[in-house]
C-alpha cells in the first residue's frame, strides 16, 4: 500500500504515469501550500487539515473527487470533457489532460472548503 503520492503513481499501470503526473502538477500549481498525502488509499491534498481534492488512477481513466453540486453547476460547460458520476469526475487516459481546468477545479474546491 502506497504511503506517498510518488509510490501511488508508481504502483499504477505505467501507461497512466504521465497523465497522473500532469494531474498532480495541476493540483500542486493550484494549491502550492497544500499538504500532499494518501487518504482512502489515494492521493489527497489538504489545506489547514481539511481535504480539498483527491485523485485516483484507473485502468482507462483517472478520477477527481469530490465534485460538489456547486462545483458541477459552476463548471457545467467545462465538464463536457469528462464523465460525471455523482461526485466523481472521470477523465479518459486516452484524452489530453485538461491541466488548466484541473487547476481551476482545485482552486474552486479550496475556496469551497474554506467556506467562501
Amino acid at each position: 500500500m502506497a504511503t506517498t503520492v510518488d509510490e501511488y503513481i508508481n504502483a499504477q499501470p505505467e501507461a497512466s504515469h504521465p497523465a497522473l503526473q500532469k494531474v498532480r502538477g495541476a493540483i500542486r500549481k493550484a494549491l502550492p501550500k497544500a499538504e500532499e498525502s494518501i487518504s482512502y488509499q489515494i492521493p489527497t491534498y489538504k489545506l489547514n487539515g481539511k481535504a480539498v481534492i483527491y485523485f485516483a488512477g484507473w485502468k482507462k481513466h483517472y478520477s477527481l473527487y469530490p465534485a460538489s453540486g456547486r462545483l458541477l453547476e459552476a463548471f457545467q460547460k467545462d465538464l463536457t470533457v469528462c464523465e460525471v458520476n455523482k461526485s466523481t469526475l472521470r477523465f479518459k487516459l486516452a484524452d489530453p489532460v485538461p491541466e488548466k481546468l484541473i487547476t481551476r477545479l482545485a482552486k474552486f474546491r479550496a475556496s469551497e472548503v474554506a467556506g467562501e
